[in-house]
């Protein structure tokens, strides 16, 4: 629940940066990067054109693709499905068309500062998403055990919410130094971020999630833990990552990435679409007016369908058009998965840790489901069996152990269509809809809703036909987003550095991974662009570019900041 986590130091506060999603693991100011006027660096004029074959056009992908061109490079996008990714916006079929669903990230923190350099570069807006009990959610309800809460803030709820709110704030203080290094964090003290960082690596790579909580005496209770799970902090319940390593909780929680979310007015897609179509100002090598868009024709190529090392150690892309091109440099952005099963790769691709490390990777399942609906009627108010108006609202983002487990409401104001996210889930959650169809998966989900809001009739609002995904079953995603579990720290490692490959045999350069599943932080776009940058570094520095040295790249300043490594014995 929003409010549940202690914060060093207010946002905004006037005195020190804002919080940013630049560590722990590798406390690089992208942000900064990305400011600089000097850009992010320079290859050779006799390489200007030289092609570069970037594999998926999500935002990783694009990001990739854009900044390659501008530096004076060719980026050859290929792309299976649509660009974007899970950045996925789609429409209802008959409905007004700027009534929009998002499949994928639909919510963003302040603290992605990489990406909404982006946002701001395209002209994007944002506005704030309707979290559980954050400033701008009207109400929410709480319905668990078949007891239902209705709350604007914290305080409205039950005393057990509290003292599960407060057995999470001590638990993260005593096992995780939580305000240590929140406030290391925000004052971009990269010494003191290393410092505690390693001593945590060391001390939790095995621990899960769950073990974490128990172990801490405040979370002695299993009543506490078991509505921990079903509410958490943020965007809801997190019990789905009990399994999970709880470095990747601590990495969510010390970033406020679960904080303080916007969503893209108009729809999340709109970024890559817009920078695919953008005509940079500065550019090199090409003429004015040159974008993504224009060096394709318009459109990306096909699918990848096979991948092969060559003479001269170079990298061969076969498309599903059949169409066989060769490249000094790849950039690999789409799930690592894909190199296991969609595409045809050869072995000499990467070393054998990491293709052990792309074997490893977990993903997380998540479902989502969306009806459009006449107009926001959850404002109208809700009234009692005499028709008396209650001073409640009558449906409130709801969190609840039923089959829907988080329902969000979005609208666009009074008098216009809305947008009801009637479920949201993952993993085990996420797994129980897959068999269902979208009509199947609407008719439960209005079910369980109509027994937590009696009287109120959803139906007879709905105004098109539902849209869904199950990320777990998209053929070119597999999952969601990456979680690791423990023990699985070195084979994150070994993904992220990837993109620093002097290290690296001859015969193993030259493409290089990104991504999503490639960061510390999978599950936020902020880690996409992270790793987008770090391959961006990697290209030019393989085809014998710099960057200003007023304006280091994170290659550049790897060997300072770079991820804890722990013993492989």
């Amino acid at each position: 629940m929003t409010s549940t986590v202690p914060t060093a130091l207010p946002h905004g506060d006037g005195r020190q940066p804002p919080i940013t999603m630049f560590g722990p693991d590798f406390p690089y100011a992208y942000d900064d990067f990305l400011a600089h006027p000097a850009g992010l660096g320079q290859i050779p004029a006799t390489e200007h054109g030289s092609e570069v074959a970037v594999i998926g056009g999500g935002l990783s992908g694009i990001i990739t693709a854009y900044e390659l061109m501008k530096m004076g490079l060719k980026p050859v996008v290929y792309e299976a499905d649509r660009i974007g990714g899970r950045l996925r916006t789609v429409g209802f079929e008959g409905c007004d068309p700027e009534l929009t669903a998002e499949m994928g990230a639909m919510r963003f923190p302040p603290s992605s500062t990489a990406l909404q350099h982006y946002i701001d570069l395209v002209g994007l807006d944002t506005r704030p998403f309707p979290n559980p009990l954050a400033e701008s959610t009207p109400s929410t309800v709480v319905d668990l055990k078949g007891e239902s809460h209705y709350a604007r803030t914290l305080d409205d709820l039950p005393e057990v919410y509290r003292q599960v709110a407060e057995a999470w704030a001590a638990c993260l203080e005593e096992g995780a130094a939580f305000s240590e290094m929140n406030r290391a964090l925000r004052e971009r003290d990269v010494p003191r971020i290393r410092e505690i960082w390693a001593r945590l690596v060391e001390k939790l790579d095995d621990q899960t999630f769950y073990g974490f909580l128990c172990a801490s005496e405040a979370f002695r209770s299993f009543r506490h833990r078991e509505i921990f799970g079903q509410v958490g902090f943020g965007t809801g319940g997190w019990d789905t990552d009990f399994p999970n390593s709880i470095l990747e909780i601590l990495r969510v929680v010390y970033t406020e990435a679960d904080d303080h979310h916007r969503g893209i007015v108009g729809g999340s897609q709109q970024l890559p679409l817009r920078l695919w179509a953008r005509e940079p100002g500065k550019i090199v090598h090409w003429a004015p007016g040159t974008s993504l868009s224009s060096l394709h024709g318009g459109d990306p190529r096909p699918a990848v369908t096979r991948l092969r090392r060559t003479a001269g150690n170079r990298i061969t892309v076969t498309d599903a058009a059949g169409d066989i091109r060769t490249y000094r440099a790849a950039v690999f952005t789409a799930q690592s998965w894909l190199l296991l099963s969609k595409i045809d790769c050869d072995d000499a691709l990467f070393p054998i840790d990491h293709w052990t490390a792309m074997e490893r990777t977990h993903y997380m399942e998540s479902s989502k489901l969306f009806v459009p609906v006449d107009r926001p009627f959850w404002l109208d108010g809700a009234v009692d069996a005499q028709g008396r108006p209650t001073g409640r609202d009558t449906m409130s983002m709801t969190l609840t152990d039923r089959m829907t487990r988080g329902t969000y409401l979005l609208d666009d104001g009074p008098d216009r269509p809305a947008v009801i996210c009637l479920s949201y889930t993952w993993c085990d959650d996420s797994l129980k809809w897959l068999p269902l169809s979208a009509g199947e998966r609407m008719e439960v989900m209005l079910k369980s809703l109509g027994e937590i809001y009696p009287g109120v009739d959803i139906k007879k609002h709905i105004i098109g036909n539902p849209v869904t995904v199950s990320w777990e079953n998209e053929p070119y995603f597999m999952g969601a987003f990456k979680a690791n579990l423990p023990g699985h720290y070195r084979y994150q490692r070994r993904l992220f550095t990837h993109f620093m490959q002097d290290r690296l045999p001859a015969d193993k350069r030259g493409i290089f991974l990104a991504g999503d599943d490639v960061s510390w932080t999978a599950g936020w776009a902020e880690g996409a662009v992270q790793t987008a940058l770090n391959a961006v570094w990697g290209v030019m520095h393989q085809f014998g570019g710099a960057t200003d040295p007023t304006n280091p790249g994170p290659g550049d300043r790897y060997e300072e900041i770079a991820p804890v490594e722990l013993p492989e014995d």
